[in-house]
């Protein structure tokens, strides 16, 4: 890939500007170029190219060249990651030396190609047509115009184009768009009619916010055992500061001897007691002064319902209790930890 070309010497950086006006303009046509997709293609053959991979006996490949390679490369990694149907990339060129031994009788093979006249993919369909393997094309050649690529396929969507957005029409900074929402959105309806679960899309994404949001559960990030803030109600506040600040969660787990949950007590609270009562809270007991109705969670509920039930009316708070269907104490989630987590 080549650098950009420096600007002409004559132009002063500090000339070139963005309209603004004129960039509004460009996204208002960019909009109307994507209507003229949506309302135009046809539902029917979109509807068969999704069969086609819903039912794929083998693989499911994608191809292209330039920009509608790139589309091909994210459409198969994205399908791959859904977990019901192997997708992989084929580059054309490489396919021609050695790598079309991956396709084998029965799988599928996406050519993407705006004009459905390249070259590399021409060359490549009858190489794979050999093989047994069945042909998908996405196309956006004009009608009339002569679509060679479509006519080597066993199916082709026509993906309507009005024109790129591009100054020179050349470009392909719409018709790309227009593959790549329109594969999103098959994906989609892949995703809807094999009635796809979050668990089973989460065994796929372990790494990143959102297979962690999918996978975690609050056992699996709460403190436990000797990291828990605990206090029986009968304990004197004052007594208890070292607890209060020493677990790093803010707060006090207020248990019985069974280690119940009776009530929590937090720095905030802490605060709140010594304003209002002053010298005379070396006399006050945490369980006087305990919130008796503190918001806990299960150690089976997912870790981002926790952060949920953090954030939730009337006010938000900093950590939840874990308590087992007892009623027992058995760790605490914070959102600090939370966040540390990924989450």
């Amino acid at each position: 890939m080549g650098s950009l070309p420096p600007l002409p010497m004559d132009v002063p950086r500090s000339c070139v500007k963005i309209d603004a006006a004129e960039l509004g303009r460009l996204f208002q046509a960019q909009r109307l170029h994507m209507e003229h997709f949506f309302d135009h293609l046809d539902i029917a053959q979109a509807a068969d190219f999704a069969q086609a991979l819903l039912d794929a006996p083998g693989a499911i490949f994608f191809s292209g060249v330039g920009k509608s390679g790139i589309v091909a490369q994210k459409l198969a990694q994205t399908i791959a990651s859904l977990g019901f149907a192997r997708a992989a990339f084929l580059s054309p060129v490489d396919a021609l030396h050695g790598d079309l031994g991956a396709v084998f009788p029965g799988d599928l093979l996406v050519l993407i190609s705006k004009s459905g006249a390249s070259e590399e993919l021409l060359v490549l369909a009858p190489c794979a047509r050999a093989k047994g393997v069945r042909l998908l094309s996405l196309t956006s050649a004009s009608v009339g115009s002569g679509n060679p690529l479509a006519d080597l396929c066993d199916v082709n969507v026509h993906l309507p184009l009005q024109r790129e957005l591009c100054p020179f029409g050349l470009a392909p900074v719409t018709s790309a768009s227009i593959q790549m929402v329109f594969g999103d959105t098959i994906v989609a309806a892949l995703m809807a009619a094999r009635r796809l679960t979050k668990e089973q899309y989460a065994r796929n994404h372990p790494a990143g916010k959102i297979g962690k949001s999918l996978i975690f559960k609050v056992r699996d990030v709460m403190k436990k055992k000797e990291d828990l803030p605990l206090c029986k109600e009968q304990d004197m506040i004052m007594e208890q500061l070292t607890e209060l600040t020493s677990k790093g969660c803010g707060c006090l787990l207020v248990v019985d001897e069974m280690l119940h949950l009776i009530g929590t007590f937090t720095d905030g609270d802490l605060r709140r007691t010594l304003k209002a009562y002053g010298a005379a809270i070396f006399n006050l007991t945490v369980g006087e002064m305990c919130n008796r109705n503190p918001r806990s969670i299960s150690p089976e509920a997912m870790a981002v319902e926790a952060m949920e039930r953090m954030e939730s009316p009337p006010s938000a708070v900093q950590f939840l209790p874990v308590v087992d269907d007892r009623n027992v104490v058995i760790g605490i989630i914070t959102l600090h930890g939370l966040v540390s987590a990924g989450l």
